[in-house]
């Protein structure tokens, strides 16, 4: 190329570099795009002129009436992109989930997403889902597992901190009604296991990994409560010795 098409390629180059940085943000991956489009198609361009690529002159000249049609698809690539991650993501992520069972209650927390599930396992109202529950039957159950088991107690104020925040404990008649004594005692292994999510088995580094994710995101410093960040502690400290 001849000093004269360097310094037309450089200049557009640059043209094109300051355009892409005056897009806003959302906007410059496919402002990239469309410049390195751009600068193929005069490279082309100017070879197929200087005589040095006479079919590829050629095959430009038929594509070009195409080109209206595929520069919009640009617009699409970013939607793929982060289609392919979530998909991705969803492979490795599928069915990461941590599980705590007391006498009254059992919950599943969802790694991914920090969403708890619990279900009501005994009781009058055993079976029942507890997205499912009004604020009435909330409070009953409560009162219900602070006469039976402590610790099923613990747990539900901690999905209630959770999912309501503190306000709930405003309608709480409180605790003067607890004294069942709480019914898990030491964790057994599998019990551990449950908790962190993982499968009968896995290495320390696992449980150090598993225990660090879960702590992230039930701290009571974030926003968890002292009742789960204890049994998780609990949970790697029974698998590690």
């Amino acid at each position: 190329m001849n000093p004269v098409g360097l310094i037309l390629m450089g200049a557009v180059a640059l043209a094109g570099y300051l355009w892409i940085q005056s897009r806003p943000a959302s906007q410059r991956g496919r402002a990239k795009w469309q410049l390195v489009i751009l600068m193929l198609a005069l490279l082309l361009l100017y070879l197929s002129i200087s005589g040095r690529l006479h079919w590829i002159g050629a095959l430009f000249a038929a594509m070009l009436p195409l080109s209206r049609y595929l520069v919009p698809l640009l617009r699409y690539l970013p939607f793929l992109r982060r289609l392919y991650n979530g998909q991705r993501q969803s492979r490795q992520s599928g069915g990461n989930s941590s599980r705590v069972q007391t006498a009254v209650l059992e919950m599943t927390l969802d790694h991914d997403s920090g969403v708890m599930h619990g279900t009501v396992l005994q009781g009058p109202l055993s079976g029942r889902s507890l997205g499912d529950l009004g604020e009435t039957e909330f409070i009953e159950l409560l009162q219900y597992c602070r006469r039976q088991d402590a610790e099923s107690a613990r747990l539900l104020e901690a999905y209630l901190d959770r999912r309501f925040g503190e306000r709930w404990r405003d309608d709480d008649p409180g605790d003067e009604q607890q004294s069942a004594p709480a019914s898990g005692g030491a964790l057994s292994e599998q019990e551990a296991y449950a908790i962190l999510g993982l499968k009968p088995g896995a290495s320390d580094q696992e449980v150090i990994d598993a225990h660090r994710r879960l702590m992230q995101k039930l701290h009571p410093d974030r926003g968890g409560s002292d009742y789960l960040a204890a049994r998780i502690n609990e949970a790697k400290e029974r698998l590690l010795g």
